[in-house]
């Protein structure tokens, strides 16, 4: 079966290189819609041997999506944005996939690389070229509902699932700037399709977890509450509906209904991976509380989910350090610091550790590595107050507790 590339761009060529480049040579057409760009995207595009269509905006997604599903001419149809890529790993597998004949859709594992809340989503991202497949709501776009009700008329058609991660989004690493524009347009999009729909759960979730996150807190909380109050069925409109409004109550430290929240996400019918922020969210309360025991094993059952997640060993490390166990908070932040080698918190808490065990020359190379890390990312009152803690003790590579 043949393959077609499908994306929407605008102002992309920093990020569109790499995205067509893992998937060139699998994919046998790209299809890219323009939405207005102004820099080297269509020159880029094109070098690939994309055709490229442009469209006038009309702060829809799914109508922009649309538009370039007409002009594919593949059995199969991948869609990518292009600050994501195709992990090459996964070729061979997707190659085994499009041969079957039963499939409709495809749902991948995405890895939100930067992304210290919720590492991985699962999106409807591979699907075949269907006639009755099209996108809906002009953000946070899906096929999910256009194929419920091909499956309606037509039984036989199935939903596959790809358990490894298949894409890798990089949308968490844009400056601040960016972002807010980005949240705003969101926001305006979001808001003016509830108001058409104002029993979509979904768009309840999507639209308020982004009040949140621009501050308007207390407007965030009753849009997800409403959501919840419209009774979803969706196991995965009900874990985000839980989950952001767990990390809501954390954020304002209400404990209580946090707790709540996070254990009613986690009893989601959903793959474990997907969970995995509420565990972690989950634990970090407990551990607030002085509960270390239920942390530490929440922790381990994170680790468990995602071996390579660094995050989930620096909290076990923050954990046991606070149970006294150093020798286990010790091996924990350097398993944090060899999945992610940059992670200077883990070599500044790996510093005060090692200090507490006596190990000086060993905690003095932690402490100067945590110092030129935060040096790196461009964090420098972490660095200035870290050298000015050492400093202050007069003890080399040793920083005041709690910095």
């Amino acid at each position: 079966m043949t393959l077609s590339l499908c994306m929407i761009v605008k102002n992309e060529a920093a990020s569109l290189s790499r995205c067509l480049e893992s998937v060139d040579g699998f994919v046998d057409e790209m299809i890219i819609v323009d939405t207005g760009s102004t820099d080297d995207t269509i020159a880029i595009a094109q070098s690939f041997g994309a055709q490229v269509y442009c469209y006038n905006w009309e702060n829809d997604f799914a109508a922009a999506r649309n538009f370039g599903l007409q002009y594919v001419q593949s059995g199969w149809v991948l869609v990518l944005d292009a600050d994501e890529v195709l992990v090459k790993d996964v070729i061979p597998q997707l190659q085994a996939i499009l041969q079957q004949d039963n499939l409709l859709t495809v749902t991948l594992l995405r890895h939100e690389v930067g992304a210290q809340q919720s590492p991985y989503s699962l999106l409807s991202r591979l699907f075949r070229n269907h006639p009755q497949i099209h996108f809906q709501r002009p953000y946070h776009e899906l096929i999910d509902d256009s194929v419920l009700t091909i499956q309606a008329k037509e039984p036989h058609w199935q939903v596959g699932h790809l358990p490894t991660v298949a894409i890798e989004h990089f949308g968490y690493q844009v400056d601040a700037i960016a972002t807010r524009k980005k949240h705003e347009r969101a926001c305006q999009i979001m808001a003016a399709a509830l108001t058409n729909d104002p029993n979509d759960a979904y768009l309840c979730s999507k639209l308020g977890a982004l009040y949140v996150d621009m501050g308007q807190v207390e407007q965030g909380i009753e849009l997800l509450q409403q959501g919840l109050n419209l009774h979803p069925t969706e196991a995965s409109v009900l874990y985000e509906l839980h989950y952001h409004l767990g990390h809501t109550y954390a954020q304002c430290r209400q404990a209580a209904p946090a707790l709540q929240h996070y254990q009613q996400a986690v009893q989601q019918d959903l793959p474990g991976l997907l969970k995995l922020g509420a565990y972690n969210n989950w634990a970090n309360l407990l551990q607030d509380g002085g509960r270390y025991e239920q942390a530490s094993r929440l922790y381990q059952q994170v680790i468990s989910l995602q071996p390579e997640w660094a995050v989930g060993y620096y909290n076990l490390g923050l954990t046991l350090r606070a149970m006294g166990n150093l020798a286990g908070a010790i091996a924990a932040y350097q398993q944090a610091i060899q999945k992610q080698p940059d992670y200077a918190e883990a070599y500044q808490n790996l510093g005060v550790a090692l200090f507490k065990q006596g190990q000086l020359q060993a905690s003095q190379q932690a402490f100067t590595q945590a110092i030129a890390l935060h040096q790196q990312h461009n964090n420098m009152v972490a660095a200035e107050q870290l050298q000015q803690g050492m400093a202050e003790l007069g003890l080399p590579g040793f920083p005041a507790e709690g910095t």
